[in-house]
């Protein structure tokens, strides 16, 4: 196994930077940099010093500050780990990289440090995808969200699960070896109650799959009404700034405008549309025929003056009379608070959490294998054990990707490339 290293920290100008080494030749690299000794009897301590360069370059100091020792296999990693903090900028960092590089690592990939962490056992594949969906959280109700599943509350549940189906899968083969006759009383019986059992524990959380992509993908809610309702105004009072065009000319907004804002800890894809209208002007009817593709793939429609089913219909511009729908004017500020605590709890209602899901959501990834296993228990007819018997271990192999117990370099790849350098 070669040894590694990588800057962790993002690049700019800051106090401090953190270079990260992992691998058996960590503690030579940290020797040659500091010049004194260094080994596992330091793990769990740090020291200061001065960092050096190889000895090529005959010693020039480069940095200083402070050398963390990690011992494998406690380690994030479970490899010997070394962290270099250096002051921050792009030169000391750098230098220091090189330096560890010279000294006989080699550059670490995207997310490398992480795959080694569950090659080496320290982690699942659910608790490595929680490590990258929390680094790209964006708002606390996400960050919640990861952390839970990267303190194994979401693989708890799925080890359950793939043991489960393990068990049944093992005890069905047990069973093939024998025929029918000398099966147990009442075994096929209890096979296919067992089998409906996880079917529905499957379903559970699969009920989790919608919050955690809204969670981490962010909720699109779309603004819909005619020409003049109010829609650019709202967006920019949701956003807090002038983003969108304000003009009593009809037909202002041709295009979909969509920024990112936090409403009650839900990430939003808000996004302003044309008017909808007849019309005749070609540029306007394709701005229309968009805004009919955003709504009816949106999350939730917030419908100003017009009825949409499903919507949340408004009242905008309340403040010029009475009207249907929540009362929302950006010009006294009446409603916007109302407004954005009923966003808040369609989403809610949208997430449908399931009642196991322990406060941890599901990945795309993971609901992908849910679903095949799901399928697959769908398929397992007890009266036909050979097929049963197939499906089982078809949902015990979907389940098990789920955890990292079964994978391929593929899905490795596919998941640790989403990784910045240094994690």
């Amino acid at each position: 196994m070669e040894t590694i290293a990588a800057i962790s920290t993002p690049p700019g100008r800051g106090g401090v930077a953190v270079v990260r080494v992992s691998g058996p030749d960590s503690f030579a690299v940290a020797t040659r940099l500091t010049g004194r000794p260094v080994d596992a009897s330091l793990a769990g301590r740090f020291f200061h010093s001065a960092f050096f360069s190889d000895t090529k370059a005959k010693g020039v100091p480069l940095d200083d500050g402070l050398v963390l020792v990690f011992a494998g296999p406690r380690s994030y990693t479970g490899e010997d780990v070394v962290e270099f903090q250096c002051h921050g900028g792009s030169v000391a960092p750098r230098r220091v990289l090189e330096a560890c590089l010279a000294a006989g690592a080699r550059l670490a990939r995207r997310g490398e440090f992480t795959q080694r962490a569950f090659l080496n056992g320290r982690l699942d594949l659910s608790a490595a995808e929680a490590v990258i969906d929390l680094i790209d959280a964006k708002t606390d109700r996400a960050a919640d969200d990861a952390v839970a599943r990267l303190d194994g509350a979401a693989s708890a549940v799925f080890e359950t699960l793939y043991t489960t189906a393990l068990d049944l899968s093992s005890r069905l083969e047990h069973a093939l070896d024998f025929s029918e006759d000398e099966l147990p009383p009442g075994f096929v019986e209890e096979l296919a109650r067992a089998i409906a059992a996880l079917r529905s524990r499957i379903a559970v959380r699969l009920a989790t799959a919608r919050e955690g992509r809204l969670l981490r993908e962010g909720a699109l809610v779309v603004l819909a009404g005619p020409p003049n309702a109010g829609k650019s105004s709202l967006l920019n009072a949701l956003l807090g700034e002038r983003r969108a065009i304000v003009s009593s000319v009809a037909g202002t907004t041709r295009d979909s405008i969509e920024e990112s804002v936090e409403i009650d800890g839900w990430p939003v894809r808000l996004v302003d549309t044309a008017g909808l209208r007849a019309t005749d002007d070609a540029i306007e009817a394709e701005g229309v025929d968009r805004a009919e593709a955003l709504i009816a793939k949106a999350d939730l429609v917030l419908a100003l003056d017009c009825d949409r089913a499903g919507a949340l219909r408004l009242h905008a511009k309340c403040d010029l009379g009475p009207g249907d729908g929540l009362p929302v004017s950006v010009v006294t500020g009446e409603g916007l608070p109302e407004l954005r605590a009923a966003i808040a709890a369609r989403l809610e209602r949208l997430a449908a959490k399931g009642s196991e899901a322990n406060g941890a959501d599901v990945t795309t990834r993971q609901k992908e294998q849910l679903e095949i296993a799901a399928a697959a228990l769908a398929r397992a007819d007890v009266r036909d054990l050979v097929v049963a018997a197939n499906e089982l271990r078809t949902a015990a192999e979907a389940l098990g990707r789920i955890l990292g117990k079964v994978y391929s370099s593929d899905l490795l790849d596919s998941i640790f490339s989403r990784f910045c350098v240094g994690k």
